[in-house]
């Protein structure tokens, strides 16, 4: 297998998601592997190698790209665009950065996939033609240039072929005429999924554990035998290829069959990179419309196929969950989200922003509450932590999906195990305390008052006279409801509010009085009737 080169790489993974700022030694320079970089560890001479500079500031690695050029590597990826390029001009090494959200553990697998997708070279008696392998077949895109690959594997061995993902999916399919076919081809075609069978499942576990070409019998009397191939990149199971042994098989069908498969890895890869640009374009058109900093928030909401009335569900780990690696966590619980609203809507908008994961649904609005709490409760069980779900406020246009952010951030700082979904207006009550209390914390003049002092006496004599207010306050100003709130007797409550008057001073005959030490308590000092 021929060496992959800065180049190629940069073929298949460049633009936004892999950007190059120099290359001192060429394009051809060899690329051999993706290193994570361990910063309390010295660089190993792994010559070719292109180190991932984890947890290194791009400001700040010039010291790494002079230890990777004493190294032998070819180059050094950052993560943001401000990276020495003269440092790495002078040592001769190659600097390249992803962008500055992109996940380190997806940044190593997509380059360390796409290394070792590198195809063969193809011999020119291989016998492929003019639609062959040689060249790669890689034409302008990914999954299209599948069945022009079909085609040239059917015509190179002799059987008609089929490409599928790991999932028995079927991408792709020859069409040379004159070759022989079966009835578990055509059901595999129509359906666009192999049948499903005791028989081919044990197949498909010794294809899966090979890493060759593998002769598999007919499956029935009227089936006919296959030659198949697991297409891999980096240790990664991508799919595989099928070929119908009609028995005229060309000599060499293992071999083509190898080189088919290495040049459908790197096709695979490539449309898993569009998708991969395609979302992450996406996720950064949505966060300007979500932040309100949208030029034309309805051409960028048109482009990510929303249209008419909709609403922000917000979806985050409950904040007083303990979660090991908050990273990781948060981009799960993106694909759970985005798994399931594309399950209801199709193609959906979702991103990640600050570890909450943000979806657009479109509608009125019926049924946004059921999908959020089945999305909270399949996430939940998924990543094995608490997850809350805040629906903001429905706006008739894509210019209000600002305001219905907004709102879903609010919810989801009020919700709690007793409530872990929920809708604006149904926490409206809370939602407002939250922000008196934000507001009333940032002017000294409205923190001042009777309140401090009630709480003062209470711990300095252990009484519950600020509960005792709260629910007094609760009840309507009755004593009878504030009693039982309290679980004592009216008189016991009586009691405490006169004995309350006479220690802090408090006037509750004042009307006004009584409305700010209310919401004095209960926003600044967070006391509420079920408080215990």
């Amino acid at each position: 297998m021929d060496t992959c080169t800065l180049g190629d790489l940069l073929d298949v993974v460049g633009g936004p998601a892999l950007r190059l700022h120099t290359a001192p030694a060429g394009l051809a320079a060899p690329v051999t592997e993706a290193v994570l970089h361990d910063g309390g560890t010295p660089l190993p001479r792994q010559p070719g190698a292109l180190l991932l500079a984890v947890g290194v500031r791009a400001a700040d690695a010039g010291p790494l790209l002079e230890a990777a050029a004493e190294a032998g590597l070819t180059g050094v990826v950052v993560r943001g665009a401000d990276g020495p390029a003269a440092v790495a001009e002078a040592h001769g090494t190659a600097l390249l950065s992803v962008p500055e959200d992109a996940p380190w553990h997806r940044v190593h697998l997509l380059l360390a996939s796409a290394i070792a997708a590198r195809p063969a070279a193809v011999p020119a008696d291989a016998g492929l033609g003019d639609g062959g392998l040689g060249d790669g077949g890689l034409g302008d895109g990914g999954l299209g240039d599948l069945f022009a690959l079909a085609d040239a594997i059917a015509t190179a061995t002799g059987g008609a072929t089929a490409i599928e993902d790991p999932r028995q999916r079927l991408l792709a399919y020859s069409a040379v005429p004159g070759q022989p076919v079966d009835e578990d081809r055509r059901q595999g075609i129509l359906g666009r999924q192999v049948p499903a069978s005791a028989e081919n499942t044990e197949q498909y576990r010794r294809l899966f554990a090979a890493d060759r070409p593998v002769r598999l019998p007919a499956l029935t009397g009227t089936d006919l035998p296959r030659l198949a191939m697991p297409v891999r990149a980096g240790g990664e199971t991508l799919g595989s290829v099928w070929v119908i042994d009609g028995g005229g098989l060309a000599p060499d069908a293992e071999a083509t069959l190898a080189q088919g498969a290495a040049t459908a890895a790197l096709l695979l890869l490539r449309a898993r990179a569009a998708r991969e640009l395609a979302r992450h374009r996406g996720g950064e058109l949505l966060r300007r419309l979500l932040d309100g900093t949208a030029d034309d928030p309805a051409t960028a909401a048109a482009r990510l196929g929303v249209t008419g009335p909709a609403r922000v569900a917000a979806f985050a780990p409950d904040a007083a969950a303990s979660v090991p690696d908050a990273e990781r966590t948060a981009l799960r619980l993106l694909d759970v989200v985005r798994l399931q609203c594309e399950a209801r809507y199709g193609r959906q908008a979702c991103v990640l922003l600050a570890g909450v994961v943000y979806a657009v649904l479109p509608g009125p609005g019926e049924r946004h509450r059921s999908l959020a709490e089945d999305i909270a409760a399949r996430a939940g069980q998924a990543l094995r932590v608490p997850v809350r779900a805040a629906l903001g406020e429905v706006v008739p246009d894509p210019a209000g999906l600002a305001d219905s952010r907004a709102d879903a951030d609010l919810v989801l700082r009020v919700l709690d195990a007793d409530r872990p979904v929920a809708e604006a207006d149904e926490v409206r009550g809370r939602v407002a305390l939250l922000r008196l209390a934000e507001l009333m914390a940032e002017h000294r003049e409205l923190t001042a008052g009777s309140w401090q002092r009630v709480l003062a006496y209470d711990a300095e004599h252990g009484t519950a006279y600020a509960r005792t207010l709260v629910c007094w306050f609760d009840a309507g100003c009755d004593m009878a409801g504030a009693a039982r709130l309290l679980a004592v007797h009216p008189n016991t409550c009586r009691y405490r509010l006169r004995q309350l008057q006479r220690h802090t001073g408090v006037d509750l005959d004042d009307p006004d009085e009584r409305l700010v030490l209310w919401l004095q308590l209960r926003t600044l000092a967070g006391l509420s009737a079920a408080t215990p």
